[in-house]
């Protein structure tokens, strides 16, 4: 797999998008995050192609998102699951925001939700921009600007 060409390398979301903008990427990561490890539970949860699943899987493999390991069932032939690593986990406040974002903006009255919660005490959790006082701003308040390199 060769890298693609990144149209901004300066930009942090330009440079995220050129690993994590295929279609599938995202759901297999959510899977992951959900326990999912086998090329199988991949294919079958996600209804997702076998070759575009291969793709996927390749490539987040190369950009250090899932790591590949070989497993051996009792009486099977070797196999390989997919791991997230370190880099693949941090992606749980990027997927509780489009997954907040897509509760709110599009809505269905039916269906299993994704919820976050805090592992010890079992509270629910929500992301939210704090500014260093630790004050809360609210998302449409918050104003994005390009600081240039010094």
């Amino acid at each position: 797999m060769t890298s693609r060409s990144c149209p901004d390398p300066t930009c942090g979301i330009a440079r995220s998008l050129d690993v994590l903008g295929e279609r599938w990427a995202l759901l297999v990561i959510r899977d992951a995050m959900l326990g999912r490890t086998r090329f199988s539970e991949f294919r079958s949860h996600l209804g997702v192609s076998p070759d575009i699943l291969t793709a996927r899987l390749a490539s987040l493999v190369e950009f250090g998102v899932l790591t590949r390991q070989t497993y051996r069932e009792p009486g099977e032939r070797e196999r390989e699951e997919y791991l997230l690593t370190d880099a693949g986990r941090e992606l749980s406040a990027v997927l509780a925001a489009l997954n907040a974002w897509g509760v709110e903006h599009r809505p269905v009255d039916a269906g299993s939700r994704i919820t976050y919660t805090d592992p010890d005490s079992g509270a629910a959790l929500r992301l939210a921009f704090v500014d260093p006082d630790g004050r809360e701003v609210a998302p449409g308040a918050v104003h994005l600007s390009r600081r240039e390199p010094a």
